[in-house]
């Protein structure tokens, strides 16, 4: 529940809360941008898939449908186990201990493991592999194996184990033998679908939040000199303006993009240089309507600087059409960057984006998986049209002469 006793009653900001409140469109969308800003935020702390760029690959189980599951043998991989701390498996997920390998059944004999591999072709001969349980079970960097029988004496760090094959049984089968679900399937690359589309919200969200600051802070910038200045300084700003203007957004976005490189921090510079006009002539267009109020006038008069009448009087009053432009510009700036993947000059794999997952499955239209490319396309769509109704109903909430009847 939004809290708004300590706002003043009768206080526009109250009214403007109450209208936004009202509009069933904007308070879903609200909660669905909540909603995706958690999932951007937790990150891989919650994607089923926790491995970095939820990039683990089987292609055993490649362009599976929406609610497939299979079984896993766990291999323990011959490593060091490392410890991580929570914040770094947040920003960047973890290396996981073990190999997956997924499998259509299993069978012991002695001190050995035989698995089946999934096929659905129509070969009735499954392809299978043969696992020592002790490599299975355990990691085993520069040990010795000594078969004797049906035991295997293994040599770790000059201590000698015997290994009881029941327990090695029982334990595989309890812990190494799980069963995993795809809620939405796997990719051509055999990748959990809904890893990678929880991941690419990630960026999305992050391209649109930080393009959307930069945006702010050159276009608020430029448009209160402009505005407030006037003379040969607004001449000069209104002609960089309209330079900026003249030229096609995505084509100014690509040519900065090529003169930065391509990567994950380009694309935020790159879609946030292109957006700041927009902000600046909202904001120059304001400050000019408001320079010569009583206020700003009254300011003049007590002897304050000209910077701090544009900081502390001006200017909050401009924010309304401002947070408005801004939801826009970040439904703007997910697209722009969905369309940079999409040309594979955005952020680069195995970094995972909606608009490479759309690049690589668009071919799986016209097959049997269409869900591929539908699923990240849909998501584009529902995340653009929450920030453009939530910025529909910021404009009726924040209009002072439609809340004044209220």
């Amino acid at each position: 529940m939004l809290k708004i006793s300590r706002i003043p009653k009768g206080s526009l900001t109250s009214k403007a809360l109450a209208a936004l409140l009202r509009n069933k469109a904007a308070v879903i969308s609200l909660w669905a941008i909540v909603i995706a800003s958690f999932i951007a935020v937790a990150g891989y702390l919650i994607t089923p898939d926790s491995t970095p760029y939820a990039n683990e690959q089987h292609l055993e189980i490649a362009a599976r449908k929406p609610g497939f599951s299979t079984l896993m043998l766990k291999i323990r991989k011959n490593e060091a186990h490392v410890s991580q701390s929570w914040l770094k498996t947040l920003m960047h997920g973890r290396k996981s201990d073990y190999t997956y390998l997924p499998i259509s059944g299993h069978q012991f004999n002695g001190n050995r493991i035989i698995v089946n591999i999934p096929d659905e072709s129509d070969v009735p001969e499954n392809i299978s592999y043969t696992y020592l349980m002790a490599d299975v079970l355990y990691p085993l960097p520069d040990t010795n194996i000594v078969s004797s029988g049906l035991q295997e004496f293994i040599d770790i760090d000059g201590k000698v184990i015997d290994q009881n094959q029941q327990l090695m049984q029982e334990t595989v089968e309890d812990d190494h033998i799980i069963k995993r679900y795809y809620i939405l399937g796997t990719d051509r690359f055999g990748r959990d679908v809904l890893s990678q589309l929880m991941i690419g919200t990630r960026v999305s969200l992050s391209v649109g939040f930080i393009s959307v600051l930069i945006s702010l802070i050159l276009g608020i910038l430029l448009g209160s000199l402009a505005g407030f200045f006037r003379g040969w300084v607004d001449d000069l700003i209104i002609w960089f303006i309209n330079v900026i203007w003249s030229i096609p957004t995505l084509l100014l976005v690509i040519a900065i993009t090529f003169a930065l490189g391509k990567g994950f921090w380009q694309v935020f510079i790159a879609v946030g240089l292109t957006m700041w006009v927009e902000v600046a002539r909202v904001v120059r267009g304001q400050i000019i309507s408001l320079r010569e109020k009583e206020f700003v006038e009254a300011a003049r008069a007590l002897g304050y600087r000209n910077f701090r009448i544009i900081a502390k009087h001006i200017l909050p009053n401009t924010m309304g059409p401002v947070i408005v432009i801004s939801a826009a510009n970040f439904a703007s700036a997910i697209l722009i960057e969905a369309g940079l993947s999409f040309l594979g000059i955005g952020v680069q794999p195995p970094m995972p984006s909606w608009g490479t997952m759309v690049k690589e499955n668009y071919a799986y239209i016209i097959l049997d998986n269409p869900w591929l490319a539908l699923t990240p396309g849909i998501a584009i769509m529902l995340l653009v049209l929450a920030f453009m109704l939530i910025g529909n109903g910021l404009r009726d909430a924040l209009d002072v002469k439609a809340n004044a009847i209220f």
